[in-house]
């Protein structure tokens, strides 16, 4: 396994990617000289352990119930890795495949990964291609998956963002606003009930900035968690449901300490807000040290008919983006 770094960057951002997992490895603010998000050092770290650390998640990302599903009354096993349940993709999921550098100019990377049918249990042959791409201000993340059968796909970017000048410093100090009023339910394993429920008067109502210590600090208290009956760890892993607007408006997250700030754009109808409560790697990294905001669609949307649709068709161009907007 050869690990391979490739960087792009203007005038106001650098960006670093490897090819072990189509990995982000830095989005460097060249302006307050600053990489605003988490890493596990050398690169050769991504070796022996991942944490999906700025990975490509797939080919499934987050959770699938039992590790099965059917399509047209075919039954498919998938490979386990969380219990009885699948996580992202698999034991080898697309973060621990090394992925094929195609192309690369002055501001655009782009990997390409051949996915064998049953790969993980997951029918189909798949291609997918992961393109990095800056323009100004905005690192565009795109997506592009064809498959030879009827499959499901849903890819994520798994990238622990940190705002502060100091990454020894943990998130407490942000403040994040998302566009949604609405989440998945999940059960104590994190698999979607397939109850939707309004954040409205509800510890998981980000409609305006809140800051994320305050939040967090409210989980850890019984009583929230007795009220909310949607957290079950000391922090959120949690998918909420994106409000369909004109410029595809996800969430914002900031910094007033550091006066950083990004938004997240994206065509995607989901995000996964995790806090990095259970985030530990030797002394590099810890828990709250990070935050996730993994643009996806649903977690077991193949177990759950009324989720929007992870099943693609034989021989069709899919295409998905989420765009950061550095300030």
């Amino acid at each position: 396994m050869k690990i391979k770094s490739s960087v792009i960057e203007n005038k106001f951002l650098r960006i670093k990617t490897i090819n072990l997992g189509a990995t982000l490895y830095e989005v460097f603010h060249k302006k307050k000289k600053t990489n605003l998000i988490l890493n596990l050092g050398s690169i050769s770290s991504y070796k022996y352990k991942s944490l999906y650390v700025g990975a490509t998640c797939g080919r499934f990302a987050g959770r699938i119930a039992g590790s099965k599903f059917q399509i047209n009354k075919q039954k498919y096993y998938l490979n386990k890795n969380e219990g009885i349940n699948t996580l992202h993709g698999g034991k080898k999921g697309f973060d621990r495949f090394v992925w094929k550098k195609i192309n690369q100019t002055k501001n655009k990377i782009v990997y390409q990964l051949k996915s064998k049918h049953l790969d993980q249990g997951f029918p189909g042959n798949l291609d997918i291609k992961c393109i990095y791409e800056l323009n100004d201000k905005i690192l565009n993340i795109r997506y592009e998956y064809i498959s030879d059968q009827f499959t499901h796909v849903n890819l994520t970017n798994h990238s622990y963002w940190n705002l502060n000048y100091k990454k020894n410093n943990n998130i407490f100090n942000h403040k994040l606003k998302i566009n949604s009023d609405k989440y998945l339910v999940v059960n104590k394993k994190l698999i979607p009930t397939g109850k939707i429920k309004r954040t409205k008067n509800t510890i998981n109502n980000f409609k305006y900035y809140e800051n994320l210590g305050e939040k967090i600090k409210l989980i850890t208290n019984n009583t929230i968690k007795k009220i909310s009956n949607t957290i079950n760890q000391s922090g959120f892993d949690l998918t909420f449901c994106v409000n369909k607007n004109h410029n595809n408006f996800v969430a914002s997250l900031k910094n007033d300490y550091s006066k950083i700030k990004i938004n997240i754009y994206s065509s995607l109808p989901g995000v996964q807000l995790y806090t990095s409560q259970s985030l530990k790697y030797k002394k590099k990294l810890f828990p709250y040290q990070g935050i996730c905001l993994e643009t996806q669609y649903y977690p077991d949307t193949p177990n759950r008919k009324n989720f929007p649709s992870t099943l693609i068709k034989p021989n069709k161009l899919y295409k998905h983006f989420t765009k950061i907007k550095v300030s």
